[in-house]
């Protein structure tokens, strides 16, 4: 069940089917006042895919909110693809949605992986970002990512065994190797299962520690069919980013983030996420002297939790009305 104070469903009033380089569309929807304020939304994964509930912390009658199916994820086509889907390619994607709908600057939202492609836009294109809001943030650097995949800091022991039974135990020092190469390679029944496999580890890690560390969530029914398929695939486009680090770590993200723009920058993190550490927003806002960093207690990684939508809702109220996220100081 979602959580109440976010604004009702809305269906778009505009879609784009935009064709970019190397044969790729992009799905690209409007959504909200076409006269409010301009807000890009940028989903997570990568290769998530947007959906409705993204729309719904804006007030519809004061923002006009684009969201985007970012290379290979949603309903963007070709969907799974791998080849030519990079970082440079997403970025780029950015400047040409930004420039076919006409809009100068917006403000930039995203969550997990979507905060750390809006920070990557916000360095490419400074002079296009009016703010950033960004939820659980994520760091692509070599520790975090051997750390979801390892469970280097024994957050589930008995959960994190049951992931690695998929694999061989002598390619079990390698998770993220394994099913990157199975997702490419074993035959349909097979990436379904191993899809299933780091679906269930990543629902474990979701709820935050406070909740119960061996199962996932009772409530919420496994993907299968149509629904399973769009698993594989976005499991194959988020390996292929993972296994590069998203390209973002030879020369770190971290390190190039004093060409933010000054402008009203917000990171929301809860202090028991265990899929993207709270250390790394922590690390961010140290590198931003602007940015306000609140913290949320309880919500682990899920976007829903009340206490995160809430936040979520409350700056988002704030910016339209006052410019900033709650604090007059800000820039």
């Amino acid at each position: 069940m979602l959580p109440t104070g976010l604004y009702p469903e809305s269906p778009p009033w505009r879609t784009h089917a935009l064709e970019v380089p190397h044969d790729h569309v992009l799905h690209v929807e409007e959504g909200g006042n076409p006269e409010g304020i301009c807000a890009v939304v940028l989903h997570g994964g990568p290769g998530s895919g947007s959906s409705p509930l993204l729309r719904r912390f804006f007030d519809p009658a004061r923002y006009r909110v684009i969201s985007i199916d970012q290379r290979g994820a949603g309903r963007s086509r070709p969907r799974g693809a791998t080849v030519h889907n990079r970082t440079a390619d997403l970025l780029d994607d950015l400047r040409r949605v930004r420039e076919q709908l006409g809009v100068p600057r917006w403000l930039v939202v995203g969550g997990s992986w979507g905060a750390t492609l809006a920070l990557a836009h916000a360095v490419s294109e400074p002079q296009a970002v009016a703010a950033l809001l960004l939820r659980a943030v994520f760091l692509p650097s070599a520790e975090e990512i051997d750390a979801f995949f390892q469970d280097s800091t024994g957050r589930a022991p008995a959960a994190w065994a049951r992931f690695a039974s998929m694999a061989p135990a002598g390619e079990r020092h390698d998770m993220l190797g394994f099913l990157a190469r199975g997702l490419q390679q074993a035959p349909a029944d097979g990436v379904r299962q191993l899809a299933l496999a780091w679906w269930r580890w990543e629902q474990t890690l979701a709820r935050g520690a406070g909740a119960a560390t061996s199962e996932p969530p009772t409530t919420q029914a496994e993907p299968e069919g149509e629904t399973l398929d769009a698993l594989v695939d976005r499991y194959r486009v988020q390996s292929h980013y993972l296994l590069h680090r998203c390209w973002l770590d030879s020369s770190p993200l971290l390190d190039r983030l004093a060409a933010l723009p000054r402008v009203p920058t917000l990171l929301l993190h809860s202090r028991d996420d265990r899929i993207c550490a709270p250390q790394g927003a922590q690390a961010v806002h140290d590198r931003i002297p602007h940015s306000l960093l609140q913290w949320i207690d309880g919500a682990g990684h899920d976007p829903t939790h009340p206490a995160m939508a809430s936040a979520m809702v409350a700056a988002l109220d704030s910016y339209a009305q006052h410019g900033h996220f709650g604090n007059a100081s800000a820039p």
